[in-house]
C-alpha cells in the first residue's frame, strides 16, 4: 500500500488553519495514547515518569527554603514552649507539629530542622504531596518541610515506618505541620505511636523585642526608642495572644521613623491599623462569613462575643437571596462581586476570628462569655474609612442592617456611633439614608437614627447639616421624625448644645396635636429633659431651668411638657433648687414659676405637691423649714395662684405629722390677711 504524499501534504495544510482556529480541537500527549471512544473506568498513562522500587511515583512540587526568609527566621527566633519537646521528638526522624495558622508554626518548624546546622539544607514541599509515595533525596538535604498535608488521616503504620526508613538512609529529617483538627492528635499517637508536639505561640513582646534588636542593634538606641513611646504604649501594642506575625509587624512600625525621623505613637497604631483594614477587606471580599463577622466587630467589637457572632447573622440574612426587606437592603446585592454574601459557612468561630485578625478577651474574673476585639486598637474605624471611600455601593445595606440592631442601649449606642461615622466620612451623604432609616423602622431603628444624628453633630464638617436636618425632622407631621429629634437632643450623643437642644424641643413639643401618637412625642420630650438635667452641669440646669420657665409662661404643649417635667427635676436634686432659691431673683423667678404651673395643672399637681412635701421635710435636729422653701412659698403667697392655695389647705387639713404645717399656717395666715378689708377712718 502506498501513500500519496502530495495528499496528505495538501490535507494537512486544510486542517492546520482551522485547529489554529479552535484551539481545543488540539490534544498535546507527549508518550501518551489518546482514546477518543467511549471509556469506562480509570485511564492513566505513566510512561514519562521513572520507575522506583515502589511503583510509579509522580512529579512533586518542592525546592528549597528561601535562603532570605530563613535566615531571618533563625535570627529573630523566639523559643516557644514545645521548642525542647520539639527537639526530642524529632530525633525519631518525623514530627507532626500540631498548631494553629499564624502562630508561628512554620518558624519554629525550620528553627527545628536546623537545629545544630551552621548552614543546613532545607526543602519544603507541597502540601498537596502524596506522603505514602513520597522519598526523600538520597543526599545532600538535612530537613524537609511539609505543611498542611491534605488528609493525614489516609496515613498508616506502613507508611510511616517506609518514611522512617527513607529519612535514615538519607540522614534527614521531616516535619509535617498540621492544623488543629479534632481526634487527629489521638489518631496519629495512638494508631502508631508518631511523634506529636503540639504548638503554642511565644510571648508577642519577647517576639517584639528580638525583632526590633535585630533592627536596632545598638542598645542605647532601642532604650531611647522604646522610651520614647511611653510605658502604656508596648501593652496596647502588644495584648495578650497576639500572634508573632503581628508583633513582628509592630516591631517594625515602631522602628520605622516617621515625619522628621521620630517615631509618633499616633503614627504607628494609624499605619498598623490602616494596613490591617485593607488586608482584612481584601481576605473577606469574597468570603461572605468573613465579611459579615468583620462588620459586626467594627460595630460591636467589645461586647460580648453572642452578640457579634449574632448581628454578623442578621447581615448575613438581610444579604441573601430573598424577597428585598427595603430599598437599603439593596446596595449589597447589586454588585456581582458581593452577591450571595448571605450564603455563610459555617466554620469554628476561632477561624472566623483569626481570618478577621480578632481575639477572644476573657470575661472579669474568667467569668461569662467573655468579648471579642481585634488584636489592634483602631482597626474598626480604619475598616470604616476604606468602606466609605472604596465600598459605597454597601452603606445602604449596612445603614438597613444597622437599624435591625438589638434594644441593648448598649448595641443601640453602638450603631448608631457607627452610622454617624459613616455620615462623617461622607461628609453628610448618607444622612438620607438615615431619615429612610427612621421612617421604615422600629423602635431600635429610630432609635439608632437618632443616636447617629447627635453623634454625627460632634464634627465640625457635618454638623451644620445635621442641625439643619434635625430643624427639618421637629417640624415634620411624622411623629417617629419628631420623637427622634428629641432623643437626638439628650447629651450622651453629645453633639446637640444645650440651647440648640431646647429650642429643637420646643418646637417638636408644639408641632403635634392631641393624639396617642403627640402624647408619647410629648413624653419623649419630658425624658429628654430629665436626661440633660440629670446628666448637666450647673450651667446647663440653670439653662434648662429658665428655658422651661419660658415654656411654662404659654398655655401650650410645651407648657404643660414644662410642668409635667419640673416636678421630677425637683425630685432630682433639691439641694440645688434651693441654693438657686436663694442665689438671685432671675432664677428664684424661673423656680417660682415653674411651680406655679405645675400646681395649676391637674395632670402634674399630684406629683408638684409630693416634691414639695418631700422638700419641706425637717430633720428631727431642725427647728424651721429650709430657708430656700420659706422663700418659695412667700412668693407663692404673693402669685396667689388657686393650685398653691389647694396646696396651704391640704396641709392645713392634715394632721401633725404633715411636712410644712406650721409654714404652711403662716402662709394661709398672710393670705387671709390679705384678703381682709382695710379699715378706713
Amino acid at each position: 500500500m502506498t501513500t500519496d504524499t502530495g495528499s496528505v501534504d495538501g490535507a494537512l495544510r486544510a486542517v492546520l488553519p482551522e485547529l489554529d482556529r479552535n484551539r481545543q480541537m488540539v490534544v498535546l500527549a507527549p508518550h501518551g495514547t489518546v482514546n477518543t471512544g467511549v471509556v469506562q473506568g480509570d485511564q492513566r498513562n505513566v510512561s514519562g515518569f521513572p520507575e522506583t522500587a515502589d511503583g510509579p511515583v509522580a512529579p512533586v512540587r518542592q525546592g528549597p527554603v528561601r535562603a532570605k526568609d530563613f535566615r531571618l527566621a533563625r535570627r529573630r527566633f523566639v523559643p516557644p514552649p514545645a521548642f525542647e519537646a520539639g527537639l526530642a521528638a524529632l530525633e525519631s526522624g518525623i514530627l507532626f507539629l500540631i498548631g494553629e495558622p499564624g502562630t508561628g508554626r512554620l518558624t519554629l518548624a525550620l528553627n527545628l530542622l536546623a537545629h545544630r546546622c551552621a548552614d543546613p539544607a532545607l526543602v519544603q514541599v507541597d502540601g498537596a504531596v502524596d506522603l505514602t509515595r513520597w522519598r526523600p533525596r538520597p543526599r545532600g538535604v538535612h530537613g524537609y518541610l511539609v505543611m498542611e498535608p491534605g488528609d493525614p488521616f489516609a496515613l498508616r503504620p506502613w507508611d510511616l515506618a517506609n518514611l522512617e526508613a527513607a529519612l535514615a538512609e538519607a540522614e534527614a529529617r521531616l516535619v509535617i505541620v498540621v492544623p488543629e483538627v479534632p481526634g487527629l492528635t489521638r489518631f496519629l499517637e495512638r494508631d502508631f505511636g508518631a511523634q506529636v508536639v503540639r504548638h503554642r505561640p511565644p510571648d508577642p513582646a519577647e517576639v517584639f523585642a528580638a525583632h526590633v534588636a535585630d533592627i536596632r542593634p545598638d542598645a542605647r538606641d532601642r532604650a531611647r526608642l522604646l522610651g520614647s513611646l511611653g510605658p502604656d504604649f508596648l501593652p496596647a501594642l502588644l495584648p495578650p495572644g497576639l500572634p508573632p506575625g503581628y508583633a513582628a509587624r509592630a516591631a517594625e512600625a515602631v522602628c520605622r521613623p516617621g515625619a522628621g525621623g521620630e517615631v509618633r505613637r499616633a503614627e504607628v497604631l494609624s499605619g498598623l491599623a490602616q494596613a490591617e483594614a485593607h488586608e482584612l477587606l481584601g481576605r473577606a471580599e469574597h468570603d461572605p462569613e468573613l465579611l459579615t463577622h468583620l462588620f459586626s466587630l467594627c460595630v460591636y467589637g467589645g461586647l460580648d462575643r453572642g452578640t457579634v457572632v449574632d448581628r454578623a447573622a442578621d447581615l448575613a440574612a438581610l444579604s441573601g437571596p430573598g424577597p428585598e426587606p427595603g430599598s437599603a437592603g439593596r446596595g449589597l446585592r447589586e454588585p456581582p462581586a458581593h452577591r450571595g454574601l448571605g450564603l455563610v459557612r459555617q466554620r469554628p468561630l476561632g477561624d472566623v476570628l483569626r481570618g478577621i485578625g480578632a481575639r477572644r478577651v476573657p470575661g472579669d474574673g474568667g467569668d461569662g462569655p467573655g468579648t471579642v476585639a481585634f488584636l489592634w486598637p483602631g482597626v474598626g474605624e480604619a475598616v470604616w474609612d476604606v468602606v466609605c471611600r472604596e465600598h459605597i455601593d454597601l452603606l445602604p445595606l449596612l445603614h438597613h442592617w444597622l437599624g435591625r440592631t438589638g434594644t441593648t442601649p448598649e448595641e443601640i449606642e453602638r450603631a448608631g456611633r457607627a452610622m454617624a461615622g459613616m455620615a462623617v466620612r461622607t461628609a453628610g451623604r448618607t444622612l438620607g439614608l438615615v431619615r429612610e432609616l427612621a421612617l421604615s423602622g422600629g423602635l431600635a431603628a429610630f432609635e439608632t437614627a437618632a443616636r447617629s444624628l447627635g453623634t454625627a453633630a460632634l464634627d465640625p464638617v457635618v454638623a451644620h447639616r445635621v442641625h439643619d436636618l434635625l430643624q427639618e425632622w421637629s417640624e415634620a407631621p411624622e411623629t417617629v421624625l419628631r420623637t427622634a429629634v428629641a432623643y437626638a437632643c439628650r447629651s450622651d450623643p453629645g453633639g446637640v448644645e444645650a440651647d440648640t437642644a431646647l429650642a429643637l424641643l420646643h418646637g417638636v413639643a408644639n408641632r403635634g396635636g392631641d393624639g396617642p401618637e403627640d402624647t408619647s412625642v410629648a413624653l419623649a420630650v419630658a425624658e429628654t429633659l430629665m436626661q440633660r438635667f440629670a446628666a448637666g452641669d450647673p450651667d446647663t440646669r440653670e439653662t434648662i431651668t429658665h428655658r422651661l420657665a419660658v415654656w411654662a409662661r404659654a398655655e401650650d404643649t410645651a407648657g404643660l411638657v414644662a410642668a409635667l417635667t419640673f416636678p421630677v427635676l425637683v425630685d432630682l436634686d433639691r439641694a440645688w433648687f434651693g441654693d438657686r432659691m436663694l442665689a438671685g431673683p432671675r432664677t428664684a423667678a424661673d423656680i417660682v414659676e415653674l411651680v406655679r404651673r405645675a400646681l395649676n395643672e391637674a395632670a402634674s399637681y399630684p406629683s408638684m405637691r409630693d416634691a414639695l412635701l418631700a422638700w419641706c421635710h425637717v430633720p428631727d435636729e431642725a427647728s424651721r423649714p429650709d430657708r430656700a422653701v420659706e422663700e418659695l412659698f412667700a412668693r407663692l403667697v404673693d402669685s396667689r395662684e388657686h393650685g398653691f392655695l389647694r396646696l396651704l389647705l391640704l396641709i392645713e387639713r392634715g394632721g401633725d405629722a404633715m411636712p410644712g404645717k406650721a409654714l404652711a399656717d403662716r402662709c394661709l395666715a398672710e393670705w387671709r390677711s390679705r384678703n381682709q378689708p382695710q379699715q378706713t377712718d
